[in-house]
């Protein structure tokens, strides 16, 4: 099976392109013939991660939207794949038109609520600019033949708002390599915490986002100084690339203590496990990567009661829940976490047996290639 895989970029930083580069090896030991056509420059991004699963980088950098629709057409008509992959908004509009004038079936994963009530609040974003993507987005999904979102909720939220019939939408999460991950081991956190300069008794709750309105990240600093009042010991690591809420960040740790900004890491697994809370205050997902890493990992987790979060990781069996945008209410389930550690670990456990079951890369790369099997029957 051919299959050209259309994303924004190969870049390090976003869920979709770290999911496509986990599950690429497996795809391609599945017998997938992969080609992968990114449309943004990426400097030092998963080119050679790609190359060493057996899939091909295909740049296509055209300056205007017009000029990479027509280069995608081209490729397409060149490679006759079996199928085309669209992932993330760019390559949805562009990927979609392109391979239907290539007389080719394209199928695309929905990996955010997109269009909803949150966005049109969203700070930085024009109502009628979301409405008028929607619409675009909308009128190209007509030509797909089947979509593949991450969670039911995104399922049930894009059939709507894309005006797709959902019986068309299959419904399989992004996985993790288990080995990967490791576990959250006593000897591990020493190791990480002594590069960080933390002791073993030092409260650490970390955070892994890119810093962004849609992950929440300033109501846990808004949260924040009422966890320093009751453990003034307690450290928050901030691991992510820099974005638009970045100097609304910054201000807001200025006013606290104990926050450290640590940019973009390739060691967020070996963070997570050095940490006794990871927090998720996101106020929307598609999934939460964080929060399915973290169950892999072990961590005791705190997130925001959003539906994709909370089909993620289940119930409260699994993970201490909050109302989003609510800085109260998420000090106190943080200081629950770190306050009765006993409790929090018994949470970790069950959530990491609940990730062994869900959401393992080998389980979730058979299920995209049973996906693609269907899409092309």
């Amino acid at each position: 099976m051919r299959v050209v895989y259309v994303i924004d970029s190969v870049s390090r930083v976003g869920g979709a392109e770290q999911g496509l580069v986990a599950m690429a090896p497996l795809l391609v030991r599945a017998g997938v013939e992969l080609q992968v056509a990114f449309l943004k420059e990426s400097p030092g991004g998963f080119q050679e991660e790609l190359r060493a699963a057996g899939a091909e980088p295909v740049p296509v950098l055209r300056g205007s939207r017009p000029a990479r629709l027509a280069a995608l057409r081209a490729e397409f008509r060149r490679r006759r794949p079996d199928l085309v992959h669209t992932t993330l908004y760019e390559s949805d509009v562009l990927g979609r038109p392109a391979a239907l004038a290539a007389r080719v079936p394209v199928v695309s994963s929905l990996v955010n609520s997109a269009y909803g009530p949150e966005h049109l609040r969203a700070r930085g974003l024009s109502p009628w600019k979301v409405r008028a993507a929607q619409g675009v987005d909308a009128l190209t999904a007509q030509g797909v033949r089947r979509f593949h979102a991450l969670t039911d909720h995104v399922a049930d939220a894009m059939a709507a708002r894309l005006l797709v019939p959902r019986r068309r939408i299959d419904v399989v999460p992004r996985g993790r390599d288990p080995q990967l991950l490791g576990t959250a081991t006593p000897q591990r956190r020493a190791a990480v915490r002594a590069t960080l300069g933390l002791g073993d008794e030092v409260p650490v709750v970390l955070a892994a986002a890119r810093q962004q309105y849609q992950k929440g990240l300033d109501v846990l600093l808004s949260a924040w100084p009422e966890v320093r009042a009751a453990r003034p010991d307690a450290v928050l690591l901030l691991a992510g690339s820099r974005g638009a809420e970045t100097a609304r960040l910054e201000q807001l740790a200025a006013r606290t203590e104990g926050v450290r900004f640590l940019g973009p890491r390739d060691d967020v697994f070996d963070l997570m496990a050095a940490a006794d809370v990871c927090a998720v205050p996101s106020r929307w997902e598609g999934l939460g990567s964080a929060a399915m890493e973290a169950m892999g990992v072990g961590v005791p987790l705190v997130c925001a009661d959003v539906p994709a979060l909370r089909e993620t990781v289940g119930s409260e069996d699994y993970a201490l829940l909050v109302p989003p945008q609510r800085p109260r209410e998420l000090a106190a389930a943080l200081l629950r976490a770190l306050d009765g550690p006993g409790e929090a670990l018994v949470r970790a456990k069950a959530a990491r047996a609940r990730f062994l079951t869900r959401y393992t890369l080998q389980q979730v790369s058979a299920r995209m290639v049973e996906f693609y099997e269907r899409a092309l029957a």
